[in-house]
């Protein structure tokens, strides 16, 4: 959207997206390692089994979606924020497509989420263990990181906003 508050806020996404699904892969990974199936539908009930894994899964969903006071949600703002000081009806419209489909992952990582970790437990998994102290340990670390962004976003903000600005400087010159 060619604005500096834009900008920031994309690199703000990459960072955050970078932490996030990290998170998510790891998570992933763990349900995997103790289900052997990456089939949404052949899962269920987990959080009774494994409450750290399936809390997790729950932050960093939420994360995903853009939840206040996680990374998702400032970096989403940021770049909506900067994309709303275009005032053309391009740049306005585009905008309010880009925010409605915040509903769309909503629903899509919430159902995926609920299918995962609520309901009765599936057929089999009643053995499974719940994450190992280093599986815990990488997965606080990466929720810190979230939980550090979202929740005081300024350090990183104050990171980006200069190289952010030398962009906009470089793009106004081409102008």
């Amino acid at each position: 959207m060619l604005t500096k508050t834009a900008i920031t806020g994309a690199v703000m996404q990459m960072v955050s997206h970078g932490v996030m699904t990290a998170l998510f892969f790891a998570v992933i990974g763990m349900i995997y390692e103790r289900t052997h199936t990456r089939q949404v539908d052949e899962m269920g009930g987990l959080l009774k089994v494994t409450p750290f894994i399936s809390t997790v899964l729950f932050i960093v969903g939420l994360c995903s979606l853009g939840l206040p006071g996680l990374s998702g949600f400032v970096a989403e703002m940021t770049i909506f924020v900067g994309s709303w000081q275009n005032t053309d009806a391009f740049h306005r419209i585009a905008t309010i497509i880009a925010c409605m489909s915040i509903v769309v992952t909503a629903v899509y990582i919430l159902r995926a989420i609920g299918k995962v970790a609520m309901g009765p437990l599936k057929e089999g998994y009643e053995g499974i263990t719940d994450a190992t102290w280093n599986e815990r340990m990488a997965a606080i670390i990466l929720v810190a990181g979230i939980l550090a962004i979202g929740l005081a976003p300024f350090w990183l903000n104050n990171l980006v906003s200069p190289a952010a600005e030398i962009i906009m400087q470089k793009i106004s010159t081409v102008k």
